[in-house]
C-alpha cells in the first residue's frame, strides 16, 4: 500500500498526507485489511460489515491507492502502455477504443503519444517504465525504436508490416490502396497526385507505394516531382494543396489521393476556396474512413482501415501473453474501399 499528498483545488496548499494507517484507524481495522478492501481482494477474507466500514473511511478521507508503490512491491503493475505516433491523427481514437475493450477493467491503459508529425522516441517512453508495466503495445514503430527501448515486458506491435522482432497485428493497407487506384482508373482518370504525411512510418510508405504502383499498372501516371507531405491537420494539408495545385492543374491532374482522411478534408476545404469543383474538376480520396467522411461535402471516398479491430486484436493478443495463455494466431485485418461522392461514386 502507498499514500499520496493531495493539493487544494482552490489555494494549491497541500492537505495532510492520507495513509493506509489513517484509513485503518478511522475504520478500526488493520492496514492489511485496508489493503485487501482497496485492492478488491476481500472474497472469503473480509466480512461485508468491515468492508463497508473501510469503504466509508476511504470515502471520508479521500484515500487513493498508490499504484506505483504497489507495482514496485509486486514487480509489475496492471498498467499497459500504448505507444502511438502523432497525436494529431484522429484514427487513434478508434485504436484506443478497441484496446480498452479488449483489456477490460483488469488493466489500466497509459498513452505515450508523440507530437504532431513525429514518431515516438525511446527516451520519451522509458520514463513510464517506473510504473512497471504489465505489457506494451506499440503502433507503427520502426526497428531502431524497438532496439533502443529494450523493455523486458510482453510486447505486441500494431500496423508494423516490416518488423518481425515481436508479435504484430497488421492491416492489409496495400489491398485497399490498390482498389482505390483501380476505382479511379475506372472513372477515366489519367493523371493522379498523392499527398503524403510527414510522419515517417512504414504504414504511410506502404499505402503510398501500393497506390502509385497500381496506378501505373492500370494506365495512370503520377504527377511529376517529389510527393508533397503535410502534417495530419486540416490547415496544413489545405495550405500544401493550395501550393501544389497550380503545378498539378497544369499537368492535367484530375484526382488527388491523401494519406489520411484528415488531410483529404483539408484538400476539400482548399478546393472550395480555389473554385475547384469536387468531383467535377477533381476527385479526392483518403485513408481511414473516419466518421466525418460520411457527412463531409461531398462525402469522401476512403479506404476503410479497421482501427478498432486493430486495437482489440492487438490488446487481446497482449492480454493472453501477460496472463500466460497461448494467444490466437494473428490475422491480417482487411481494408475496404468505400466509394462516395468525392470521386463521383
Amino acid at each position: 500500500m502507498g499514500d499520496r499528498t493531495q493539493e487544494s483545488t482552490t489555494t494549491g496548499a497541500p492537505y495532510q498526507r492520507v495513509t493506509a494507517a489513517m484509513v485503518a484507524a478511522r475504520a478500526g481495522v488493520s492496514p492489511a485489511t485496508v489493503s485487501l478492501v482497496a485492492n478488491g481482494k476481500t472474497a472469503g477474507r473480509v466480512s461485508v460489515q468491515i468492508i463497508n466500514r473501510v469503504e466509508e473511511a476511504i470515502d471520508e478521507l479521500n484515500y487513493v491507492v498508490d499504484k506505483v508503490a504497489s507495482s514496485l512491491s509486486r514487480g509489475s503493475s496492471s498498467y499497459v502502455i500504448l505507444v502511438a505516433p502523432d497525436i494529431a491523427n484522429p484514427f487513434f481514437g478508434k485504436v484506443i477504443a478497441g484496446v480498452k475493450d479488449a483489456l477490460g477493467p483488469t488493466y489500466q491503459l497509459l498513452l505515450s503519444v508523440s507530437d504532431v508529425g513525429q514518431v515516438p522516441q525511446a527516451g520519451d517512453v522509458r520514463s513510464l517504465f517506473a510504473f512497471r508495466p504489465a505489457g506494451l503495445l506499440v503502433d507503427a514503430p520502426n526497428a531502431q525504436f524497438l532496439q533502443d527501448l529494450a523493455i523486458e515486458a510482453p510486447t505486441v506491435l500494431l500496423d508494423a508490416p516490416d518488423i518481425t522482432s515481436a508479435p504484430s497485428v497488421d492491416m492489409d493497407v496495400a489491398a485497399g490502396a490498390r482498389a482505390l487506384a483501380e476505382h479511379l482508373a475506372s472513372r477515366g482518370h489519367q493523371t493522379v497526385a498523392y499527398l503524403d504525411s510527414v510522419t515517417a512510418t512504414a504504414t504511410f510508405a506502404l499505402r503510398r507505394e501500393a497506390f502509385l504502383t497500381r496506378a501505373e499498372e492500370v494506365g495512370m501516371r503520377a504527377a511529376a516531382g517529389e510527393v508533397p507531405r503535410s502534417v495530419i491537420d486540416l490547415e496544413d494539408s489545405s495550405e500544401t494543396f493550395t501550393q501544389a495545385w497550380p503545378g498539378w492543374h497544369a499537368e492535367g491532374v484530375t484526382a488527388v489521393v491523401c494519406a489520411t482522411d484528415t488531410q483529404a478534408y483539408g484538400v476539400l476545404h482548399a478546393a472550395r476556396a480555389l473554385g475547384v469543383d469536387v468531383p467535377g474538376d477533381l476527385a479526392v480520396a483518403g485513408f481511414d474512413n473516419l466518421p466525418y467522411s460520411q457527412v463531409s461535402r461531398p462525402g469522401l471516398t476512403s479506404v476503410e482501415l479497421p482501427g478498432r479491430e486493430l486495437g482489440h486484436a492487438a490488446a487481446a493478443h497482449l492480454r493472453a501473453l501477460m496472463e500466460g495463455r497461448e494467444p490466437d494466431a494473428a490475422a491480417l485485418l482487411c481494408s475496404r474501399l468505400v466509394v462516395r461522392e468525392s470521386t463521383g461514386g
